[in-house]
């Protein structure tokens, strides 16, 4: 079994585990947005890729054997089958009202296959707090031209359009927002959801004007056209993928201690220097690189702004340990197997 890059685990005969390739996106379901008096068939996608995500099933240590999850009665500490699971909910200190599922189905909102539009706002006006669930939306048959009308109305008026879906038992409000020459649409959290920045109790400090005109540079120095995605990478998926190749291979892996993590403290500390140390690190041109046709290397590559590690200063590179060979059996073979093919 190897790592094919951009498909996960691949095993001996070829078959990807773990397929990411957009031509493989299925439907979630097929649903109508109501426009006024038009009605626009679609598909719903999801926009995020499962696959992209490591995970791990747990198992147990003495022979790599999967574990199953029980329930276990804390009164008579015996094991509850699923048939004697209820849900109840607490509304005192180790005091519960009971639910039947009969009685949990009552209560949800019936599924819809309908979008309905209430109303338009531009997409600044609603917080990103707010978002909690993105979906694609594709026109469905007989609704291209109605789908690709709305899709340049709200991309040529900047607006986005709020409306409500029920799925899942629960009714949901949603944005749906032009997206190059489709639409996105995003599952937003209820108000009373959200907590307020209030509740923090944020108290703000005086600052000089001498440090903003500061801080103001800083940021320029650091500002982009716009946010690339694909600057940044998933640098410990690849650790994790990297190691679990080796595992699978039954090849050695090293340990390296861990960077010491500076905590912040009450030290007074001159921000005006700190400041100025950031700008002489990342230097004069670091603007006019990030805005022009080539990108930045070294740390910008991995994530981190240019001139980081110089701003930060003492932190040096973790010493690696010696190498830790991995014992195999033929029990913990077929494990890693077993894990690895999810």
């Amino acid at each position: 079994m190897t790592l094919a890059a951009g498909f996960g685990l691949v095993d001996g005969a070829g078959v990807r585990r773990e397929a990411t390739d957009m031509a493989d996106a299925r439907s979630i379901a097929s649903l109508t947005i109501s426009f006024g008096l038009v009605a626009i068939p679609v598909k719903l996608y999801s926009a995020t890729i499962a696959a992209e995500r490591i995970s791990f099933n747990m198992l147990h240590k003495k022979d790599g054997s999967r574990l199953k999850q029980q329930y276990i009665c804390a009164t008579e500490g015996t094991v509850v089958d699923r048939t004697e699971i209820v849900k109840g909910y607490e509304f005192a200190k180790d005091q519960y009202v009971m639910f039947t599922s009969e009685e949990i189905k009552e209560l949800e909102e019936a599924g819809s296959t309908e979008i309905g539009i209430g109303e338009f706002v531009p997409l600044e006006s609603v917080d990103p707090v707010y978002f909690e669930r993105t979906y694609y939306l594709a026109p469905d048959k007989g609704g291209s031209k109605p789908y690709t009308l709305l899709v340049t109305a709200l991309r040529e008026a900047g607006q986005c359009a709020i409306g409500k879906w029920a799925a899942r038992g629960r009714e949901h409000v949603v944005v749906i927002r032009p997206l190059d020459v489709g639409m996105a649409m995003h599952q937003l959290h209820f108000q009373a959801e959200v907590r307020p920045m209030k509740d923090l109790g944020i108290e703000p400090a005086n600052v000089s004007d001498a440090e903003l005109k500061l801080a103001h540079q800083l940021i320029s120095q650091q500002s982009s056209k716009s946010f690339d995605a694909g600057s940044y990478v998933d640098e410990f998926k690849g650790r994790v993928e990297a190691a679990i190749q080796k595992k699978v291979e039954g090849k050695e892996i090293s340990l390296a201690e861990q960077p010491v993590v500076r905590k912040g403290g009450g030290n007074v500390i001159d921000l005006m220097d700190m400041l100025r140390a950031s700008l002489q690190a990342r230097g004069p041109s670091d603007a006019a690189a990030r805005n022009g046709s080539g990108r930045g290397t070294g740390a910008r590559e991995s994530g981190a702004p240019n001139g980081a590690a110089q701003t930060l200063g003492a932190r040096k590179a973790p010493k690696r340990a010696a190498k830790v060979p991995v014992k195999r059996t033929a029990a913990k073979s077929g494990a890693a197997r077993k894990s690895s093919r999810g």
